[in-house]
This record gives structure tokens, C-alpha cells and sequence, in this order.
């Protein structure tokens, strides 16, 4: 039984924006760092935000500033908001914590 889920994910026209959300086990949102990353069809998955224990939060270069990585600590989750979306953004997104992933959920940006 995976421990991270994620959800949130759809189509969106491009410009628009979405909420992603990963809720995870209670041992492993209290031990770890949490991080999204995609994967776009014919390439690497990649890292795109995370957030430690504490609230601090990292983000790769190309999405800082439209995607915010945050955790409520109260329901065991991260969400990543992601605004100004445009197709490039269209991939798998993956919630990531030590070595456990989540199944992922597709986000497809298109008019």
C-alpha cells in the first residue's frame, strides 16, 4: 500500500492554474523532507519544489516564483499550487519523500 497519494491533477488551459495535493502517512510526513517532482513523456523526471520539516522551502529554478510548495501539518499533506501554467508544465507529478513515491497524477496543459 503506497503511503504518499496524490491528487489534483487535470487539464487546464494555459495560463490557468491548479492545486496539487499529496497526503501521506503520518510517519513519513513527520520524518522527512517533501518534494515534487514530473516526468514529461520522453524525458527524466525531474525535481521541481521541497519543503522540510520546518517549513523551509526550495524550488528549481524555472518554476519559482509560479509554483508554491506548502504543508499542513494538521492532515499529513503538501500541496503544490502552480499558477501561469503553460504546455511545457504538462507531465506526471510526483510526490517524493526518502525513498517513497506516490503514483502520481497528470497534469495536461492545453487549449
Amino acid at each position: 500500500q503506497s503511503q504518499l497519494g496524490e491528487s489534483g491533477g487535470g487539464l487546464v488551459q494555459p495560463g490557468g492554474s491548479l492545486r496539487l495535493s499529496c497526503a501521506a502517512s503520518r510517519d513519513i510526513f513527520k520524518s522527512y523532507v517533501m518534494a515534487w517532482f514530473r516526468q514529461a513523456p520522453g524525458k527524466r523526471r525531474e525535481y521541481n519544489a521541497s519543503i522540510n520539516l520546518g517549513g523551509s522551502t526550495n524550488y528549481k529554478v524555472s518554476v519559482k516564483g509560479r509554483f508554491t510548495i506548502s504543508r499542513d501539518n494538521a492532515n499529513n499533506t503538501v500541496y503544490l499550487r502552480m499558477n501561469s501554467l503553460t504546455p511545457e508544465d504538462t507531465a506526471v507529478y510526483y510526490c517524493k519523500a526518502a525513498a517513497h513515491w506516490g503514483q502520481g497524477t497528470q497534469v495536461t496543459v492545453s487549449s
